[in-house]
């Protein structure tokens, strides 16, 4: 399926917790470590806002400087870049220095942690480019979109450049062919990853608890995950300090941060 967004889901919200001092708010959390601590199957979909706690930009929010003339829904796709690599590829590198120094915070650690301690117990599975999952424990998070600092070859199905050590160019280039590498992640109007993609939906369709963590529920097909567990009949939990496009199809809404969440929601 491509990666799109979708952006005029207007339904009802379900209410949600109050403040996380309330007893409201208390109640919920409770509520939802014991779903937590008897699913057996665990799904976690996680968003751009898990990664603003270590101080990774979201996707619009990396626009600073000379790059905030440009619209990056118009540089992250094929088009863009094979009509001007070398412009793309410089907003690619600016991007992996805003994310080099970038630590893996509360949530990522939690989630790590949880996976260290219940193994195939929970799957995760992230919006997220920047691989703080990974970098975390999460060996096995299910990338939807690819990876930043990882490469690839733009037109994969050239036999010589996969024995040729790429030059130094801005993008660099097989030397034999001149194909170009390029970020290996998922641009708009691309197919996400087949096998990536299958994983997360059969977890979605089995699980008996999905937190979504962190994502305005805006690109599809990665917010379809929601509303697939939801059919499923399992229960969803949403953590986010603003309200997202998927608060209808949750049982409970825990506004928060997922650093402030997620470690109280996984500690048992």
């Amino acid at each position: 399926m491509m990666n799109t967004i979708w952006s005029d889901r207007r339904r009802p919200k379900a209410p949600a917790a109050a403040a996380p001092e309330s007893a409201a708010a208390r109640d919920a959390i409770a509520s939802a470590r014991v779903w937590l601590m008897q699913a057996s199957r665990i799904a976690v979909l996680t968003g751009a806002g898990v990664s603003a706690e270590s101080g990774v930009p979201t996707f619009r929010d990396a626009q600073s400087g000379w790059w905030a003339q440009f619209d990056p829904a118009e540089l992250a796709t094929e088009e863009a870049f094979r009509g001007d690599p070398e412009r793309v590829w410089g907003w690619y590198a600016f991007r992996r220095q805003l994310t080099r120094d970038a630590e893996p915070n509360a949530a990522h650690l939690a989630l790590a942690a949880f996976e260290a301690r219940y193994p195939g117990r929970l799957t995760l599975i992230t919006q997220n480019v920047d691989g703080l999952h990974q970098r975390a424990g999460s060996a096995g998070a299910l990338a939807l979109h690819g990876n930043l600092v990882e490469d690839r070859w733009l037109d994969p199905a050239r036999s010589c450049c996969n024995k040729a050590v790429p030059d130094q160019g801005q993008p660099p280039r097989c030397p034999i062919c001149g194909n170009a590498r390029r970020p290996a992640v998922v641009w708009f109007g691309e197919m996400l990853p087949e096998r990536t993609l299958a994983a997360a939906q059969r977890a979605a369709g089995s699980c008996d608890v999905m937190l979504v963590v962190g994502t305005s529920g805006l690109v599809y097909p990665a917010a379809g995950l929601a509303i697939a567990a939801s059919s499923a009949e399992a229960r969803v939990v949403i953590v986010n300090p603003e309200p997202t496009e998927l608060d209808d199809v949750a049982q409970l809404l825990l506004r928060g941060t997922a650093g402030q969440l997620l470690p109280a929601l996984l500690n048992f």
